[in-house]
């Protein structure tokens, strides 16, 4: 009944805030969502170097979940927290962008990996595997293995260019936009199965069951550190995968 009764008050809540608009009312509702913004913050900063300030990240949040409540409709059937969700990560995401965390020399290296593995994967029709990936860098596996750690950095923001389309918030949705949604989520699916199985639960786990890499290591009995290095490998397959797929229609 506890909780029955905090949803009829929060609706309550809602409805008062959406007719007056008062700043008071809105800092009641972010005081009540902020936990979003942590679980968010979260998950989005499994890779963040030492020095980016995760409480800014975390403001930059609280202001996306503020414009989240400013522009939230309660007439719609969707969940608020689904919403915010969105405006929360994009907010970071924009945070993120403006500070141009990754070093010139490190993007070098992630765009040679990347251009590696794309090469390979395009010329062998299948997922390379580490010693090819090493053999075709001339180093070891070891050396590549530092090498993926350090590209975490870049899957901070993991497909961000083919995730921003969101699900169409109302039935009566433009149908464009809700057959660009789903096929844009068709591809996405193709790509995940063509990943080592491996990879393919740490994706599904990580974006579908949005469990936490800490969480992932348990199930899969690994290290957290290695579920973060499959979790890159994956990100970086999937989105060579979304380019091949973009250029055939070029």
């Amino acid at each position: 009944m506890e909780n029955d009764s905090k949803k009829l008050d929060i609706y309550a809540l809602w409805k008062e805030y959406k007719a007056g608009k008062s700043t008071e009312l809105r800092n009641k509702l972010a005081e009540y969502y902020l936990p979003l913004v942590k679980i968010v913050g979260g998950r989005l900063a499994i890779s963040l170097p030492p020095h980016l300030d995760r409480d800014d990240l975390l403001s930059s949040g609280f202001f996306g979940l503020l414009d989240a409540i400013d522009r939230f409709d309660i007439s719609r059937n969707i969940k608020f927290e689904t919403y915010a969700g969105v405006r929360i990560r994009g907010a970071m995401i924009d945070y993120l962008r403006s500070k141009d965390w990754i070093p010139v020399t490190m993007r070098q290296k992630i765009r040679k990996y990347e251009q590696t593995v794309y090469k390979l994967e395009t010329e062998l029709g299948r997922s390379a595997t580490d010693k090819e990936v090493a053999e075709a860098l001339d180093i070891s596996l070891d050396e590549l293995q530092i090498l993926v750690s350090q590209c975490n950095a870049a899957t901070v923001i993991p497909l961000e260019e083919y995730l921003k389309t969101d699900a169409p918030e109302a039935v009566d949705a433009n149908p464009a936009d809700t057959a660009e949604y789903f096929e844009i989520k068709d591809t996405l699916t193709r790509a995940i199965d063509k990943l080592p199985e491996k990879e393919r639960i740490v994706v599904s786990l990580y974006y579908y069951e949005e469990l936490t890499l800490k969480e992932i290591s348990l199930i899969l009995h690994l290290s957290e550190a290695r579920i973060s290095q499959l979790h890159t490998k994956a990100i970086f397959k999937m989105r060579n995968y979304l380019t091949r797929i973009k250029e055939t229609f070029y």
